[in-house]
């Protein structure tokens, strides 16, 4: 039977977690030629790669399982400490390790998660990712959890709704003028160049489709959520845009729907490891409690 090294599997979590070998020596507080001597140590113990040499290191099918490993470790090692407080030098407080799309951190995220941080002194190294894909962070062992819109939990996960996002067409009112003069149709529409979040962005394809339109259409990207909101309101482009993030813009008449009461709620879940230790269990309940009075319900 292999006995782990976990001062090897913190090297390989460090790498993966930094996006590479310089960033992930420097946390550990190593130089870059020892971190990689531990990789290679573990590799040659577990008989196999578990990084993809690449700009940014790639965990490979046994790395994502030591990921995992690593992450649920971490958890279990923080609950131990109110049974054993020799194992906590007081040095630090605990942390987790988090994916989340650029939306709910830009809205309610810190609203809901901000006295609980405070109260169990938990740092926070949140990933962002879109809320299509987070969950790969999941299944890769990156992450202790994660907030995105799929209801399939992983291997070893649990999933909890937590509620919508609604989101608005919206545009500035020059950009309307230009490009609508006489309304939106699903020819103006295509027209009219859009913002896009990102290449996993599906919410502009799912309002064209509502219109009728089902194809290629001109779009800026843009991967930021201040950054979209920003370029929406500078007359750029429209764009899908969270209610909660422009209210102050909507009552100012800086940006207008495009088509009044045409929503499109986007359903967020909040993915955990089934065995994730007391302090992910805390946070399951905290945020089970206050993220339905920040979200709007789930469609039944």
């Amino acid at each position: 039977m292999i006995m782990f090294d976990y001062k090897l599997l913190a090297a390989l979590a460090a790498v993966v977690e930094q996006g590479g070998f310089e960033r992930g020596a420097q946390v550990l507080g190593l130089s870059q030629s020892a971190i990689s001597q531990r990789i290679k140590l573990l590799e040659a113990r577990v008989g196999q790669p578990v990084l993809v040499r690449s700009a940014r290191p790639q965990p490979t099918e046994l790395g994502r399982r030591l990921l995992n490993h690593v992450q649920q470790v971490r958890l279990l090692e923080g609950d131990l400490q109110q049974w054993v407080p020799t194992l906590d030098d007081g040095a630090a407080p605990e942390r987790l390790r988090l994916a989340l799309n650029a939306d709910s951190l830009a809205t309610w995220w810190a609203h809901a998660v901000g006295d609980f941080c405070g109260e169990r002194r938990v740092l926070l190294d949140l990933v962002v990712e879109d809320q299509e894909v987070g969950l790969k962070r999941m299944r890769a062992g990156e992450v202790a959890g994660c907030v995105c819109a799929s209801p399939r939990p992983v291997a070893g996960g649990r999933c909890e709704p937590l509620g919508a996002m609604r989101y608005r067409g919206l545009a500035s009112p020059e950009f309307i003028e230009r490009h609508f003069p006489h309304g939106v149709t699903a020819e103006t529409i295509t027209a009219a160049p859009a913002i896009v979040y990102g290449p996993d962005d599906q919410l502009q394809h799912r309002y064209l489709k509502s219109l009728g339109v089902d194809g290629h259409f001109s779009y800026h990207l843009c991967p930021s959520s201040e950054g979209f909101v920003r370029m929406t309101s500078g007359g750029l482009g429209w764009g899908l845009v969270p209610e909660q993030q422009v209210q102050g813009e909507l009552a100012r008449g800086e940006l207008l729907e495009l088509l009044p009461g045409r929503v499109i709620d986007v359903p967020l879940y909040w993915h955990h490891w089934r065995n994730g230790g007391e302090l992910l269990a805390a946070l399951t309940a905290h945020l089970r409690r206050r993220a339905p009075a920040l979200l709007v319900p789930i469609a039944q």
